[in-house]
This record gives C-alpha cells, sequence and structure tokens, in this order.
C-alpha cells in the first residue's frame, strides 16, 4: 500500500511540478547502486556529476551506470507494455552496452557454448548452475506469460509477483553477464505495471548494497530449499519497505532545506517574488557550498526540465537577484555561488 502511494506518499511526490526532480534523482540512485554491486568502481559524485552534465562514460564502471540509467528511463517509457521476449532482450542490451567482452553477446540469449555459472566472490566455488541454455526459449517464454498474469491459476500478490520475477530471471541466467542488473530492472518495471508508481521513487539496489550477503543468501536458501521462494520474498519485502521509509527520510530532509531557504528570504524584501522550488532547492546548496559552479545542463538534468526553463532559473537568480555570479565559458555561461551570499540577502 506504501508503495502504491495510498497511505503517507509525501507531498512534494504528489505534485506534478516537482515528480520530475525527485523520479530523476531516485533513477541516477538506483543506476548507481545497482552497477556497484556488479562490481562498478566509480564514486557516487562522480558518477552523478557524468548523468547531471551528460558527458561520456571514461571506463566500464561509468559505462554501467549510464547503462542502467537508460534501462530505467526505459522502464518508465514503456511501463503500460506487455512483457515480450524482444522487450526483455532489449531491456539487457540497454544494460549491457559496451560493457560485455563480446559485444555480439548483447540483447541474445547465452548460446550452448556460454559457461555461465554463479560463484562466491571469496572462495570462487560454484554457487548456482543456471538451467541448460537449449531451455532458455521456453522459459522465457513462460516468464513472459506469468508477468503479464497470462498463465494464472489462482490470484498473486502484484508485490509477490514482481519479487518472483526478479528471482525468476536471476536463477535462469539467460545472458551472458549483466542478469542481476537485469533481474532488478524487471522487479522495478513489474511494480511499476502493476499500479506501485512510488516504485519510481525508491532504490532497492541502495539498500541491498548495505547488506550483500544477506541478499545472496536469499537467492542461496531457496534454491537449496527445493526453490522454496518464501526466503527471497521476505527479504525483498524488508528491502521495500526499507526502501520506502529511505524515500521519506530524504524527502523530509528535503522538505526541511527548501523551507530553510525560504526562511533566509523571509526578510530579504526585493527578491521581485517568491523563487520556485529548483531556484530554492540550488540556493540552499549555495549557501552550503560558496564557489561551487552550476551551469544550465547541469540544472536542466537534474530536474527534467527544458534546456530554456533552466537557462531562465539561474538568470533570473544571477541577473534579476543578485544571488550568483554569471561568468561566460566558452560560448556559454556558467553561474558561481558568491562567497558572500548571506550578506547579499541580508541587503536586498
Amino acid at each position: 500500500m506504501n508503495a502504491a502511494g495510498t497511505i503517507s506518499a509525501n507531498q512534494q511526490i504528489t505534485k506534478p511540478g516537482m515528480q520530475n526532480t525527485y523520479l530523476i534523482k531516485s533513477l541516477v540512485e538506483e543506476a548507481i547502486n545497482s552497477s556497484q554491486l556488479e562490481g562498478a568502481s566509480t564514486t557516487r559524485p562522480v558518477a552523478k556529476e557524468m548523468i547531471r552534465q551528460g558527458r561520456n562514460p571514461k571506463d566500464k564502471s561509468e559505462q554501467m551506470i549510464l547503462n542502467n540509467y537508460h534501462a530505467m528511463q526505459f522502464i518508465r517509457d514503456f511501463k503500460d507494455d506487455e512483457l515480450t521476449p524482444s522487450f526483455l532482450f532489449e531491456l539487457h542490451r540497454i544494460l549491457a552496452e559496451k560493457t560485455l567482452d563480446d559485444p555480439d553477446k548483447t540483447g541474445i540469449l547465452r548460446s550452448i557454448g556460454d559457461d555461465v555459472y554463479v560463484t562466491d566472490r571469496t572462495s570462487s566455488s560454484v554457487l548456482h548452475r543456471p538451467p541448460h541454455a537449449a531451455e532458455l526459449d521456453q522459459r522465457i517464454e513462460s516468464l513472459c506469460q506469468f508477468a503479464n498474469c497470462a498463465s494464472d491459476k489462482g490470484f498473486i500478490h502484484p508485490v509477490i509477483r514482481a519479487i518472483i520475477l526478479h528471482f525468476i530471471l536471476a536463477y535462469d541466467h539467460p545472458f551472458v553477464d549483466g542478469n542481476d542488473r537485469t533481474a532488478r530492472a524487471l522487479f522495478y518495471w513489474s511494480m511499476i505495471t502493476q499500479g506501485y508508481w512510488l516504485t519510481e521513487f525508491i532504490s532497492i539496489s541502495r539498500i541491498i548494497k548495505l547488506a550483500p550477503v544477506q541478499y545472496g543468501r536469499a537467492f542461496l536458501y531457496t534454491e537449496t530449499d527445493d526453490n522454496d521462494l518464501t526466503y527471497f520474498i521476505i527479504h525483498q519485502l524488508e528491502v521495500i519497505k526499507k526502501a520506502i521509509e529511505d524515500l521519506h527520510s530524504y524527502l523530509e530532509k528535503k522538505t526541511k532545506d527548501i523551507e530553510y531557504a525560504q526562511e533566509t528570504l523571509r526578510d530579504a524584501k526585493h527578491m521581485g517574488g517568491k523563487l520556485n522550488f529548483r531556484q530554492l532547492a540550488l540556493l540552499h546548496h549555495a549557501l552550503k557550498h560558496p564557489r561551487f559552479i552550476y551551469n544550465i545542463n547541469e540544472h536542466r538534468n537534474s530536474h527534467g526540465i527544458t534546456y530554456e526553463t533552466a537557462r531562465k532559473d539561474l538568470l533570473h537568480m544571477s541577473d534579476s537577484l543578485n544571488l550568483l555570479n554569471k561568468l561566460k565559458d566558452g560560448r556559454s555561461f556558467i553561474f558561481i555561488s558568491p562567497s558572500d551570499l548571506e550578506e547579499r540577502l541580508k541587503k536586498s
């Protein structure tokens, strides 16, 4: 019920004008953490900078994160479509682009000659051997039928269905690499498709990354107990619950940040009207980070707005309100948080 936003969805999430900002934040967060679970070594600040600046990845780790970000966008764009093998192959193609040793294996099922198995990272012992490649066509077809509720013989709760899809894809390991990232992405698609819209704003991978051993054990306990899914379902329900709690804590903090910025502005007499929430968020950041550099593209990518809207936001803060210093950088402008920002606010 929390994931469907029916109990206590924060007001910031329910306001259409603010949703893009928090949605993009969650897409970035999930992309980074899901990739780091699979070995990506790039730090969060560097990864966030790459996505917000729209620059090309410098290495495989950054490529994995950017792929994850694009995959989450793909899921959101096609959340009303049924799951088909071609949909799943395209999802894997996006996730695995430019990261596989053999680029020809992107977006296709592994073949009989591909020796794919899951090992313990510390001891290298084999933990799981997935089904034979010859079975994959039928297994993927059955997966799609289950995802689309076409094979149901009784009621299955939508959240349980999404968790089972996560497990099955990871169990089948249908691709040579990127299976776990694809499985988590499939979980998101299923939750969103079945009406659990708040799932778009949470990061399950961030919670899983806090205790990755428990995640692995949930798979292992299930497989070693005649595929009793109870272990994995309970683990994932706890992850979802913690991720939602994490989201509400984050939104509460952001609400206080914006209130602080509004309080700071309250005594300013010549602000030319209230700043919008994007400008208030930037103002709060600028107060804490003197000499920080902002640019139009980053502001646009952070909030999911047009270039012109981002440009107007920053120009208003620099030219009209004198809250940012504007400088020419090549053919475009950059905006710098002045070291005397608090003094400017007091004098305005």
